[in-house]
């Protein structure tokens, strides 16, 4: 009798664990993938409508495990996406996954990528985490509310400097501490989002609030004295600014955007010419390919359509400026021209880029 009760034990486990794995395999693409696919096959004629080929992962990690273990650990970011290309196939150049904690289609051509910066009205901006931009920032709103602030935003940032234009911030303690704030910021981006201590994603959301915390001091000190008189800055100009019915933006509204906005602008610029500095010291003749129009639709380095990053005309006057006076000016070379390099939050050297530079 007790070797039958041992042997029913043996056969349910045998039996059962590999049910129960196979149905955590396969768990998302249940949840997520399967309801909408019978949604789309109800509602589509002919049946022409279906969800792109891929894989969802497990569940609450979905691919994460897949994603850093190509990024963060093998540092080749490319083979992630050729590994669904060798398995499903070219096709659209579509796949489904579930990455960062929610369900998602993975976009890698040019045509679908402007496709879809372009129909934002179908794609609504679900990335960087409204929670780390501000859900009233320029990358979150839509409609009047983004076209209102855009129009504005577009006027200014063309010719101003990121200190002094966002805030009237003097080189000093507070823009260091910001610098450093917004560092922190930015590596909150491709976090996966749980919001406990020790996370990226926890610390980008406290130093985001302490970001706005400084901004709103700024804002409080001109309203209570009076002292944004002759300050020619982003957040005089959202302070002051109106719509049509001549209806001011909130104060969320503005501390929002201010700090979309030095993302947009302060984070991006300093990448980019971070980049340029490699190039050009690695490989001379990058200069000679800088000057040769891109081909129309495949550069979308900044985005596209009414999503176009927000502050793409900073970052291509001051890096065209910078890198004027560098090439005239300048030689330098990689310190550490074999450093590796690392993708997240974004890529960049492994050594953070130390160049030696010297005066022509």
């Amino acid at each position: 009798m007790e070797m039958t009760r041992s042997n029913l034990w043996v056969a349910l486990v045998v039996g059962i664990l590999p049910l129960v794995g196979w149905l955590l395999w396969w768990w998302n693409d249940f949840w997520y993938a399967l309801p909408m696919m019978i949604n789309l096959r109800r509602h589509s004629s002919g049946g022409g409508a279906k969800l792109p080929p891929g894989y969802m992962g497990i569940p609450f990690f979905g691919e994460m495990l897949t994603f850093l273990w190509y990024f963060k650990l093998l540092r080749r970011p490319d083979d992630f996406i050729n590994s669904k290309r060798q398995r499903y196939g070219d096709g659209e150049g579509l796949y489904r996954t579930h990455l960062f904690g929610s369900p998602a289609i993975i976009a890698c051509t040019p045509s679908s990528n402007k496709f879809i910066l372009q129909t934002d009205c179908s794609f609504p901006i679900e990335w960087p985490s409204v929670e780390i931009m501000g859900a009233t920032s320029l990358v979150a709103v839509h409609g009047a509310s983004h076209t209102r602030i855009r129009s504005f935003e577009a006027q200014k940032v063309t010719f101003a400097n990121i200190g002094m234009f966002f805030a009237s911030i003097e080189p000093g303690p507070v823009l260091d501490t910001l610098d450093v704030l917004f560092i922190n910021l930015l590596a909150g981006f491709r976090a996966y989002p749980l919001n406990f201590p020790g996370t990226a994603f926890h610390r980008a959301l406290k130093s985001r609030k302490m970001a706005v915390a400084i901004f709103r001091e700024e804002m409080e000190k001109r309203k209570k004295f009076g002292v944004s008189s002759g300050k020619n800055d982003l957040m005089e100009g959202l302070m002051q600014m109106k719509d049509e019915e001549g209806k001011q933006l909130s104060e969320t509204e503005i501390l929002d955007n201010i700090v979309s906005l030095v993302v947009a602008g302060y984070t991006s610029t300093s990448l980019a010419i971070m980049w340029a500095f490699y190039y050009l010291a690695k490989y001379p003749d990058v200069l000679q390919k800088l000057r040769e129009p891109a081909k129309a639709g495949t550069y979308l380095v900044f985005g596209g359509g009414s999503r176009i990053c927000a502050g793409n005309m900073l970052a291509r006057l001051q890096i065209s400026i910078l890198l004027h006076h560098l090439v005239v000016g300048y030689r330098w070379e990689l310190v550490n021209p074999k450093a590796g390099m690392v993708y997240l939050s974004h890529p960049k050297p492994a050594d953070d880029l130390v160049v030696h530079i010297t005066k022509i």
